[in-house]
């Protein structure tokens, strides 16, 4: 266990794999924080569509 430790500590060949992982978290984590905004209007737009249809029967 000791040697593959070692010889993944050594390997640069990982180093591209975990780059490309931290950028897919770092994209899923802003298209989050960005998306939640958006929800919340698309929210709001749709509640006032409902009442005003409830509204005017």
């Amino acid at each position: 266990m000791k040697t593959v430790l070692a010889r993944l500590w050594k390997e640069e060949e990982g180093q591209d794999l975990t780059e490309y992982a931290l950028l897919l978290v770092m994209i899923a984590l802003a298209s989050m924080a960005a998306l939640t905004p958006l929800a919340k209007a698309i929210n709001s737009v749709f509640s006032n569509a409902a009442v005003n249809l409830n509204a005017s029967t």
